[in-house]
């Protein structure tokens, strides 16, 4: 197996970006964790506890994104875009994928286990949710986006119990913001690829098609995240600097989407696709860096 295979097996870029968004939720339930103790800054932060969620975040999701192209190798086979995944172009077997997937989820489940029950019950969960529920709705109905949304957004969520074993306000806004940026994302991205995604007999767009209908439900879930990204302003978590950016990212957010309902064309989804790559990333740091210096 060479390295292009395993990283096609595990998808290294969504899961790059998956243990990202995790880190940077460790670092603000480090805070949060450190001054319910009574310490400040961070001197008390435990590295090694950071480096066991990044290892057991990568081999958790990357788990997950092998359990769902084992599932799917034969609609993969159908789709120009995943024909050339190591399953579908048979440069791989299906046990030889399973064996993998198997150890990376025992492994990744024991390391964020050990850091906390709860940790390693969340990483669970994402597991069950994405590969065993978000998987197979993804050819029966439009709702296979909301369910696939839910394990898309616990990683914020694991990386801050993983630090602070406590499903508080913070957990629950970092939970939301990347829950809400989940559907914008994933239909701009349906919307480029649907062409492809309908080889596969895949529905993720709101209507199973490109049109004003699914051009407007995206541009609304948009404007929701909008509210959503100024939560921790809003609850005092932040300050005006994450407020700002998070509202001036939501609104160049918010144009994207609204060129695309008023075009209804691919690329104005391409661009909104790109948009939601560096939507995110954004402002988590953001959110970060502000509440470093507010607390």
């Amino acid at each position: 197996m060479s390295f292009k295979d395993f990283k096609n097996l595990v998808k290294l870029r969504l899961t790059l970006l998956v243990v990202f968004s995790a880190s940077i939720s460790f670092l603000i339930g480090s805070k949060v964790d450190n001054e319910a103790h009574g310490y400040i800054g961070w001197s008390h932060i435990n590295w090694m506890n950071w480096v066991m969620l990044i290892v057991g975040g990568f081999l958790v999701t990357g788990a997950a994104n092998c359990f769902n192209e084992i599932i799917e190798k034969d609609l993969d086979k159908l789709m120009t875009r995943t024909s050339d995944r190591p399953l579908p172009s048979e440069r791989m077997t299906t046990g030889q994928a399973l064996v993998i997937g198997l150890f990376m989820a025992l492994a990744g489940t024991y390391l964020l286990g050990k850091l906390n029950l709860l940790t390693g019950f969340l990483s669970v969960f994402s597991i069950i949710l994405y590969a065993f529920a978000y998987t197979p709705l993804k050819r029966k109905s439009p709702i296979a986006v909301f369910v696939g949304a839910i394990p898309g957004a616990l990683p914020p969520l694991i990386g801050y119990v993983a630090a602070h074993p406590t499903i508080d306000e913070i957990a629950l806004i970092l939970f939301g913001i990347q829950f809400m940026w989940q559907f914008t994302h994933f239909y701009a991205l349906a919307w480029v690829l649907d062409d492809d995604y309908k080889l596969g007999g895949f529905r993720l767009l709101p209507t199973g098609k490109r049109d004003l209908t699914s051009a407007i439900v995206t541009f609304v879930t948009a404007l929701i995240l909008l509210p959503v990204s100024l939560l921790p302003t809003y609850f005092g978590y932040g300050g005006y600097y994450v407020g700002g950016v998070s509202l001036v990212c939501s609104l160049i957010f918010l144009y994207q989407a609204f060129n695309l309902m008023r075009t209804l064309e691919i690329k104005a989804a391409r661009t909104l696709m790109f948009g939601s790559f560096l939507y995110l990333p954004v402002v988590q740091l953001m959110f970060l860096f502000d509440f470093i210096g507010k607390r």
